[in-house]
């Protein structure tokens, strides 16, 4: 199993990568090679890092040998907890089926002219065996053509609805964004705000759908000040609470799209004087190891993101064998894991 990141190809070493991760160049290396014994945060610093600078790997001029699987995986970023979660569990299923795992981060794509069909055709000339896309923009228009080549595909966490011959899997997001709420709720709050993902996202619109549900079910009105659709990214947590802050009636809750808006919140509450969850309550959507390693640890609705990211690859293995999928749409359960940002609402 071979894990490479694609960039831009600049003469960055991985003395540079080293430094700006903050770890040795060994270290370094075994993340680019997909080696196991490195630990999850490390690899998610390392990984910005790559992307940052642009590091190319020789691995990544590599075409396929003969009887070689390789699969190719596309990311949107790979600076969040939350793709590196998928990451892990597609290199655990990958390192059990002999499978190549090569990486690409859209934004380092190139080629942005290119028509669906020429992109298709250059993952056929590059020898890839199959697609996992993750949580990625490309149209439908992008799929069928990957399709026609008959490259297998499985989307995790589309932005856009795939075409109804593409596997998509997921989570259960609409029960998570009502049991995020509900805890809410239950501790007293009502006045709840929802600091989303893109606005059109499928996981996007069905937490917030879950969090009207939610809402409406206790007759507690949705109020539109309280629903900020963004990216999810901790940019969005801290520049949504400073919009929910200037309100005459700020929210004393916050259920946050994904922990890494959830980070942004919490940074931007310290700035404030805010405390969480004394002034604050907040809920984070992804249950990755950031929610337990924040201070304080995050409450989240935990996705079973490496099973996702196992799933995915799976799918694209029994279609490139010609076995019969079970479902074209897989949805995994989620959980809501409490801990100590979310509080009973005090008298003010």
């Amino acid at each position: 199993m071979t894990l490479a990141t694609t960039a831009q190809p600049e003469k960055t070493t991985l003395a540079a990568v080293a430094l700006r991760a903050g770890v040795s160049a060994p270290t370094v290396s075994k993340v680019v090679n997909g080696r196991e014994d490195v630990s999850s945060a490390t690899r998610a610093r390392v990984l910005a890092a790559l992307e940052e600078l642009g590091y190319q790997s020789p691995l990544q001029r590599r075409t396929a040998l003969p009887g070689q699987t390789v699969v190719e995986v596309i990311f949107d970023a790979l600076t969040s907890a939350y793709a590196v979660e998928i990451l892990n569990g597609v290199l655990e299923y990958a390192g059990a089926s002999d499978v190549e795992i090569m990486i690409s981060v859209t934004s380092h794509l190139g080629g942005a002219t290119l028509s669906p069909e020429r992109r298709a055709q250059r993952m056929v000339e590059a020898g890839r065996s199959g697609m996992i896309v993750v949580t990625s923009a490309f149209s439908a228009a992008q799929l069928h053509a990957f399709r026609r080549r008959k490259i297998p595909v499985a989307v995790i966490d589309p932005l856009n609805p795939p075409p109804a011959d593409v596997v998509s899997v997921g989570a259960t997001n609409w029960a998570g964004g009502k049991a995020a709420t509900e805890h809410l709720l239950q501790l007293g709050h009502s006045r709840i705000a929802y600091l989303g993902g893109p606005e059109t996202a499928e996981c996007n619109q069905a937490r917030l759908h879950g969090y009207m549900a939610a809402l409406m079910a206790k007759g507690v009105a949705v109020n539109p000040a309280y629903v900020i659709p963004g990216r999810f990214r901790a940019e969005h947590g801290v520049l949504g609470l400073k919009k929910l802050l200037d309100l005459v009636e700020p929210p004393t809750a916050i259920f946050a799209a994904s922990d890494s808006i959830a980070l942004g919140v919490l940074s931007e509450a310290r700035k404030n004087g805010l405390r969480i969850p004394e002034d604050l309550s907040l809920v984070g959507f992804d249950g990755t190891y950031q929610a337990e390693e924040s201070i304080p640890p995050l409450t989240s609705v935990s996705q079973p993101l490496q099973e996702m990211g196992r799933t995915a690859l799976r799918a694209v293995l029994r279609q490139l064998h010609g076995e019969a999928l079970d479902s074209q749409r897989v949805e995994l359960a989620t959980h809501l894991v409490v801990r100590e940002s979310t509080a009973e609402l005090k008298p003010r």
